[in-house]
C-alpha cells in the first residue's frame, strides 16, 4: 500500500519506478564521488597539496551526506536503495575517475569534470520533479547547489595553481 504522499505525486505524473532508478543513478554518482575524492585526498602530490586535500575531503563529506539524503529518499519512495557496490557502477550517469596520476592540477580536472556530470544529473532529476514532486526536487536543488559550490571551489584553486606557477590559461 502506498503513501498519501506517493499517491500524490503518481497522480501528478511520476512514476514512482522511474523516479527511483534516477535516484539511484545519482546515489551511485554520490558513492563513487565520495570514494574518488577520499582516495585523492590520500595520494595527492604537488603544489598546493594542503589546500587541495583539504578541499578534497570536504567535499568527499559532502558526497557521502548526499549519499545519506539519497538513500532516505528513495526509501521513502517504497524503494531500495543500490545495496551492492557493483551495482554503481551499473547505474553511475559520471563513472569513476581513479587517481592514477596523484598530482594534484590532474585530481582537480577529474573532480571537476565529475561535479559538472553530477550538476546534470541533478538537473534531469529537477526537470523530471518540477512541480510533481517538491520534496525530491527541493532536496536535488539543494544537492545540486553543493555541487556547483565544488565546481566553483575546485576551478578556484585551479586558477591559484595558474597564477602561482606565472602561467596564463
Amino acid at each position: 500500500m502506498g503513501t498519501k504522499g506517493r499517491e500524490i505525486i503518481e497522480s501528478r505524473g511520476i512514476k514512482i519506478p522511474e523516479l527511483v532508478t534516477l535516484l539511484n543513478k545519482v546515489f551511485a554518482d554520490e558513492w563513487l564521488a565520495y570514494y574518488q575524492y577520499w582516495l585523492g585526498a590520500k595520494v595527492a602530490v604537488g603544489m598546493p597539496r594542503e589546500a587541495v586535500v583539504a578541499e578534497l575531503i570536504q567535499h568527499a563529506t559532502d558526497e557521502l551526506r548526499h549519499a545519506g539524503m539519497l538513500a532516505d529518499r528513495i526509501i521513502q519512495l517504497g524503494g531500495t536503495p543500490l545495496i551492492e557496490p557493483k551495482e554503481w557502477y551499473e547505474f553511475t550517469n559520471c563513472g569513476y575517475d581513479k587517481p592514477a596520476d596523484p598530482d594534484v592540477r590532474v585530481l582537480l580536472d577529474q573532480n571537476i569534470k565529475g561535479e559538472q556530470c553530477a550538476i546534470m544529473g541533478y538537473r534531469q532529476l529537477m526537470d523530471y520533479t518540477h512541480d510533481k514532486d517538491t520534496v525530491t526536487y527541493d532536496m536535488a536543488l539543494q544537492i545540486m547547489t553543493d555541487e556547483i559550490e565544488h565546481e566553483e571551489d575546485l576551478e578556484a584553486i585551479k586558477e591559484d595553481i595558474i597564477i602561482m606557477l606565472g602561467k596564463k590559461k
